[in-house]
């Protein structure tokens, strides 16, 4: 772990995606470094289960890279460990935190507002009790999906009186937060006021998968939970940036 993160361009890297998932093209442009430069140091990041790729679902030319975070921590409990026990890192819950001024306010946004935000906004406001102000929208809305309905009733959490939203519902509203699930709503996401900070998560559309409802649900459950595992750590970030020790 140390020995791959110490690399200078590496550890920009490793920073980079900490933030977002990104494309190398995009990599290379923030951290000023050649693409295939860029791309032998993912390479080596990947064989250590490091960091992941998935293929664009908007240009599947294209691929998404994702720092396995989950991995990175075991991989520093090990490493802290082996030093001394209390060098064990606690990750469970993010510290308890009053805000600076207002509540942080996080908009999901994804193709047809659906199931993959839907699931993102429920989840956000069920683990902060509606402390962090959570929102949804998509670029061409369709109605909840059933399974997405499903996933989220198997955690205790109804979805069914939330609706399908269009992005430009919040155009002229401030976040702090925009977090893209879609790789095609990446690209027409509208700019929005005051600057928000802009995160992609590049997660498949489960609804893509072939098959009947009950065939696909499986698909529905892993990005309910991904997507629990994301907003996890997102809290952190947000208690991190947003908040002060209560």
């Amino acid at each position: 772990m140390f020995q791959l993160a110490g690399h200078p361009l590496r550890w920009q890297l490793i920073s980079e995606l900490a933030r977002s998932d990104r494309r190398v093209r995009e990599l290379s442009d923030s951290i000023g470094e050649p693409q295939p430069l860029v791309s032998y140091h993912l390479r080596r990041l990947r064989a250590a289960s490091l960091v992941s790729a998935r293929r664009s679902s908007f240009d599947g030319r294209d691929s998404y890279y994702s720092l396995e975070l989950d991995h990175c921590s075991e991989l520093l409990d090990s490493a802290g460990a082996a030093i001394h026990p209390a060098l064990i890192l606690e990750r469970d819950r993010p510290p308890a935190t009053r805000w600076r001024s207002r509540a942080p306010r996080v908009l999901f946004l994804c193709t047809g507002n659906s199931s993959r935000s839907q699931m993102a906004e429920a989840l956000l406001r069920e683990r902060t009790g509606g402390a962090v102000q959570a929102f949804s929208a998509g670029s061409h809305p369709k109605p909840l999906h059933r399974n997405a309905l499903r996933a989220m009733k198997g955690r205790d959490i109804d979805i069914s009186r939330q609706r399908a939203k269009h992005l430009d519902t919040f155009r002229g509203e401030r976040f702090d937060y925009v977090i893209s699930l879609c790789d095609r709503v990446r690209e027409v996401c509208p700019e929005l006021p005051g600057r928000p900070q802009s995160i992609h998560w590049s997660i498949p559309d489960p609804a893509a998968e072939p098959g009947s409802d009950r065939e696909t649900y499986p698909a529905f459950e892993r990005t309910a939970t991904e997507l629990d595992r994301r907003i996890g750590y997102l809290l952190h970030q947000i208690s991190h940036q947003e908040g002060v020790r209560a």
